[in-house]
């Protein structure tokens, strides 16, 4: 895709003359600073030539070393009380006691090691919800999820979510899964969202400026204790490292104040 002079002038222009008000539910702490997700699968501190990250033409492509591992680094919230009750992104009653998440882009009942890197204590959840949609928050634990890990409290904290695939055996005692099958986490339906505002007619204009210069332009409506939120929406990918490459570049570019990959 290519971008004139004339392109980055225009966003200079239009896109800091226009508030995009942002979907901010459970915000970390103005001192945590924008911790941007780490998508790489590799647990070393050396990383293979083969395997580092690399540019073409301005645009950062990260190298995936396994179809079935999924290692992301961020930071991790939970949702409690206001959505209890209340249906999640699979159909399921959200139950806040129950060891469930949320997550942007991992198949729905995927399980996941949610570890806490401030305390160091581990937590095995699964994936029945989407969100948070914040740049920087990787994953939204159910209440019992995050006081398992000790941010209640805090609200956030820093985390490595690990995915372990589809459960295949549970424990007689505990009803704990125990075996997993990994799954293809990086193949689906993507896309990138850009912004979020309380009223329609100024999601619709963003987005018809969006048109002028990406695909799929598009607007998600979400409802939560809040009220409606309508969500600005970019691309359209079938691979997840592709999608979190755009969002960075978004990111490197005047007028993009939030971009990240989400599922469709």
């Amino acid at each position: 895709m290519k971008f004139s002079a004339q392109f980055l002038v225009f966003f200079s222009l239009v896109m800091f003359g226009c508030a995009t008000k942002l979907d901010s539910t459970h915000a970390p702490p103005k001192k945590s600073g924008g911790y941007k997700g780490d998508y790489s699968l590799s647990g070393s501190k050396k990383i293979p030539a083969t395997q580092r990250p690399y540019r073409i033409k301005g645009v950062k492509y990260t190298p995936i070393p396994s179809a079935a591992g999924f290692v992301q680094s961020g930071r991790a919230s939970w949702y409690g009380k206001k959505f209890h009750g209340r249906k999640t992104s699979n159909g399921e009653i959200y139950n806040m006691y129950a060891m469930t998440a949320a997550h942007k882009t991992l198949p729905m009942n995927t399980w996941v090691r949610v570890h806490n890197l401030e305390n160091n204590k581990k937590i095995v959840v699964r994936i029945n919800d989407r969100g948070p949609f914040i740049a920087g928050r990787i994953i939204d634990l159910s209440y019992t999820g995050a006081r398992r890990l000790d941010i209640v409290r805090p609200g956030t904290a820093r985390v490595r979510v690990t995915a372990l695939g589809r459960a295949t055996s549970y424990s007689k005692k505990t009803k704990d899964p125990v075996a997993f099958k990994p799954v293809d986490y990086w193949k689906g339906n993507f896309t990138v969202q850009v912004g979020a505002f309380k009223q329609r007619q100024n999601a619709e204009k963003y987005r018809d400026r969006l048109s002028r210069f990406y695909d799929n332009a598009h607007i998600e409506t979400f409802t939560d204790d809040r009220g409606t939120f309508f969500r600005v929406r970019i691309g359209r990918f079938t691979n997840l490292n592709k999608a979190v490459s755009f969002s960075e570049t978004l990111m490197g570019r005047k007028g993009f104040k939030s971009a990240f990959a989400v599922a469709e």
